[in-house]
C-alpha cells in the first residue's frame, strides 16, 4: 500500500526521491519522507502529510548533495499519522522504509524491552529496523538473512546501512519490488510508475531474495548465498499514459482513456471474428473439463466478476459463483481439478486475491488470472494470465482497470461458449462484434459529462444514497456505489430492487437520491414498479436506461438515455455514466478525488 523508492547513481538523489515519491503517492499519503547517505552519515528528513510538505520541509532545511537514498510515502496501517511514525525509521546502523505487516511486532518488541531497548514510534517498520540493526556485525546479506528468519508477515524493505555508503539492499515477500539499471543509476520502487523516466526494462524483485543496487549493477542472491538472474521485462506503454497529459485529475484522464484500453484488451484476442487466447499461452484445453467456475476477487474487480458470472452462466451454462478474496481463503471451499478459479485484481499483488490463488493452487484447482502487471506476483503464480492492457491507472477509484476487466469476462465467457459448443459460431462472431464496437460506443459516452455533472450539483449535498437494479444492472450498481462513496464521502449502498420491499424501502424518504439502472429489456417493466415504489415514497430518481421509445417522465427526476446498444454489453455504456456521477460528485464538495482519505491504490496487506 504505500510507495517506496530508492536510487544510487549519478542524478541528485534527493531530486529523483522527491519526484518519484509524487508519482507513487497514490499508494499512500498520510506522510513522507527520506533518508540519504551524506558526508558519511544517513540523514532523514520526514513529515506527516503530503509529498508537497515534505519538498517544502526540504527546501526549507538546505541544500542536499547525495547520490543515494531511499523515500517513502505513508498509508498508516501501525500507529498514527504523525511526524514519529513517518518513515524512514533507523536502528543504530540500519535505515529502512518498509511496506507491509510486521504480524509479530509485538512479540519482537517486548524482546527488545526486556534488554531496556525502546522503540520510538508506534510502528512495526521500526521493530524490523531493530531486529536488522541486531543481527548486523558488519555484513548486510547475512544480517538480513537472519533478520527475516525473525521477521513474519509481508514486507518489501529498502534499506541503508551507515557503514555501507552508496548502497542500497532490498528484500521482499507479498508486497511488490520492482528494479532497474540505467547508465544513470540503478533504481528501485514500488510501482512501475517511478521507474519509467530512468529505463523501460526492468524486473521484478523474486521473494526471498536480497538485491543489492550499485550505482552501476544491481545483483540478486538468494537466501542459500546463490547468485539469482534477473529476469527482465519491458514496458510496452508509453509513459505518458502515467502523466496527466493537460487534465485536472488523473481520474479524469483514465475516464478518457478507456475507448483505448478497451481496443488494447479486446483486438488481440479476436481472430475470424472467435476469441482466441493462442498469444496469451491459454489454451483450449484448459475449458474443455471445466464443470464449475469460482470468480475470486477485491473491491471493483469482484465486480467485474458479478458481470462475468452472469456472462458464464447464462452463455455458456457453467456454474459460476463470485467470492471475496478475504472470505473466500477462509471458507475451505470445496475445489477439484475440474473447477476454474478465477482471480481479478489490477496491480496483481492484492494480498487477499493472491493468498486466495495460492489455496486454490494447494488443492488442485486450475487457476486463471486476470491482471494488469506484468510479472506481478499474482501472474507469476497463476497457471494462466489474461493480461488487460490498460496501462498505469493512478487514480485510486478505478474507472478504465474496471472497464478490461469487464471486457475480459466476455471475452471469456464467448471463451468457454466456443469450447463447450453451448453456442453456435454464428452467434458468438455476433457477439464479438459487438465487443469490437464497444471503444467507439464508449467514445460517445464522454460526451455525456455536461449532463451528468448537472445532476450531481443536485445530489452532492445528500447524506445517504441508493443504487438499485435488477440482474447486470444490479451488478453494475455495486460498482456505482462504492465509486461514489470511496471518492465523495456520501453513504451509498447498492440493492437487488426486487428486494426493495424487503426492509431496504423504510430508508426511501423525501429527497433520498435513488439512482436506478434499467438497462436490461427483460426486467424493464418490472424496474420500473420499482421506481415508482421509490417516487411514491419521496426519493429522487435518476434513471438510467438505454434507448427506450416510450417512458413517463413523470417517473423520474433524471433520466439518462443511453446510445442504441445490444442490452448485454449497456454495463460498459452505463459504467460511464456512473463514473462520471462519483467524478462529479466529489468534485463539487471540493475533494481530492484522486487520493481520497484513508484509501491506497493497492492493497498489498490484509
Amino acid at each position: 500500500m504505500c510507495g517506496i523508492i530508492g536510487f544510487t547513481g549519478e542524478l541528485d538523489a534527493v531530486s529523483v526521491l522527491t519526484k518519484g515519491l509524487h508519482e507513487l503517492e497514490y499508494r499512500g499519503y498520510d506522510s513522507a519522507g527520506i533518508a540519504f547517505f551524506e558526508e558519511n552519515c544517513i540523514h532523514t528528513v520526514k513529515t506527516e502529510g503530503k509529498v508537497s510538505n515534505l519538498s517544502e520541509k526540504i527546501e526549507n532545511e538546505r541544500n542536499y548533495t547525495t547520490s543515494c537514498g531511499i523515500g517513502h510515502t505513508r498509508w498508516a496501517t501501525h500507529g498514527g499519522v504523525s511526524d514519529i511514525n513517518s518513515h524512514p525509521h533507523t536502528s543504530g546502523k540500519v535505515t529502512l522504509i518498509h511496506n507491509g505487516i510486521i504480524e509479530n511486532y509485538k512479540e519482537l518488541q517486548k524482546e527488545f524491552e526486556k534488554n531496556e531497548i525502546l522503540p520510538v514510534s508506534e510502528t512495526d517498520s521500526e521493530i524490523a529496523a531493530m531486529v536488522i540493526n541486531d543481527c548486523y556485525h558488519g555484513n548486510p546479506i547475512e544480517a538480513i538473512k537472519s533478520a527475516v528468519k525473525r521477521l513474519h508477515g509481508a514486507y518489501a524493505f529498502c534499506i541503508l546501512f551507515e557503514d555501507i555508503p552508496d548502497t542500497i539492499y532490498a528484500i521482499r515477500k507479498g508486497s511488490p519490488l520492482v528494479a532497474a539499471s540505467s547508465g544513470q543509476g540503478s533504481v528501485i520502487a514500488s510501482d512501475l510508475v517511478a521507474l519509467l523516466d530512468y529505463s523501460k526494462d526492468y524486473f521484478v524483485l523474486p521473494e526471498d531474495c536480497i538485491a543489492c543496487l550499485k550505482k552501476d549493477c544491481i545483483t540478486l542472491t538468494d537466501l542459500n548465498n546463490k547468485t539469482v538472474e534477473k529476469k527482465m521485462l519491458h514496458v510496452d506503454w508509453d509513459v505518458s499514459a502515467a502523466r496527466k497529459n493537460g487534465y485536472d485529475t488523473f481520474m479524469l484522464k483514465e475516464i478518457h482513456d478507456q475507448p483505448e484500453a478497451l481496443l488494447n484488451t479486446i483486438m488481440p484476442r479476436v481472430k475470424n471474428s472467435l476469441p482466441d487466447f493462442e498469444t496469451d499461452g491459454i489454451p483450449d484445453s484448459l475449458f474443455e473439463q471445466v464443470n464449475r467456475i469460482i470468480i475470486t476477487a477485491c473491491g471493483t474487480a469482484m465486480h467485474a466478476g458479478l458481470v462475468g458470472k452472469n456472462r458464464m452462466e447464462r452463455l455458456a451454462g457453467i456454474p459460476v459463483s463470485v467470492e471475496i478474496a478475504s472470505e473466500f481463503r477462509y471458507s475451505n471451499p470445496i475445489l477439484d481439478k475440474n473447477t476454474l478459479v478465477i482471480t481479478i485484481s489490477q496491480s496483481g499483488e492484492t494480498a487477499d486475491t493472491l493468498a486466495a490463488l495460492r489455496l486454490a493452487k494447494e488443492k488442485g484447482a486450475k487457476t486463471l488470472s486476470v491482471v494488469n502487471i506484468k510479472g506481478s506476483s499474482i501472474a507469476r503464480e497463476s497457471d494462466y494470465v489474461f493480461y488487460t492492457h490498460a496501462g498505469p491507472e493512478i487514480a485510486v477509484a478505478s474507472t478504465k482497470a474496471y472497464m478490461v476487466q469487464l471486457a475480459a469476462m466476455y471475452l471469456i465467457a464467448l471463451k468457454l461458449c466456443c469450447v463447450k459448443k453451448t453456442q453456435t459460431d454464428c452467434f458468438i462472431r455476433n457477439e464479438i462484434q459487438n465487443l469490437e464496437k464497444i471503444s467507439d460506443s464508449i467514445e460517445s459516452m464522454l460526451d455525456y459529462a455536461e449532463q451528468v455533472e448537472q445532476i450531481a450539483k443536485e445530489i452532492k449535498d445528500a447524506s445517504s444514497l441508493f443504487y438499485i437494479g435488477r440482474g447486470l444492472d444490479y451488478a453494475l450498481s455495486q460498482e456505482g456505489s462504492i465509486k461514489l462513496k470511496e471518492i465523495s464521502y456520501i453513504h451509498s449502498e447498492a440493492y437487488a430492487a426486487g428486494e426493495l420491499k424487503h426492509g431496504t424501502i423504510s430508508l426511501i424518504t423525501d429527497g433520498v437520491p435513488v439512482i436506478a439502472l434499467a438497462t436490461q429489456k427483460d426486467v424493464y417493466a418490472k424496474m420500473i414498479s420499482n421506481v415508482q415504489e421509490v417516487r411514491s415514497r419521496g426519493g429522487k430518481v435518476v434513471l438510467i436506461t438505454s434507448q427506450m421509445p416510450h417512458l413517463d417522465s413523470s417517473i423520474c427526476d433524471y433520466h439518462i438515455a443511453l446510445p442504441q446498444i445490444e442490452d448485454d454489453f449497456a454495463p460498459f455504456c452505463a459504467a460511464v455514466i456512473l463514473q462520471y456521477l462519483a467524478y462529479f460528485t466529489a468534485s463539487l464538495r471540493g475533494l481530492d478525488v484522486d487520493q481520497p482519505r484513508n484509501l491506497a491504490k493497492s492493497v498489498t496487506v490484509e
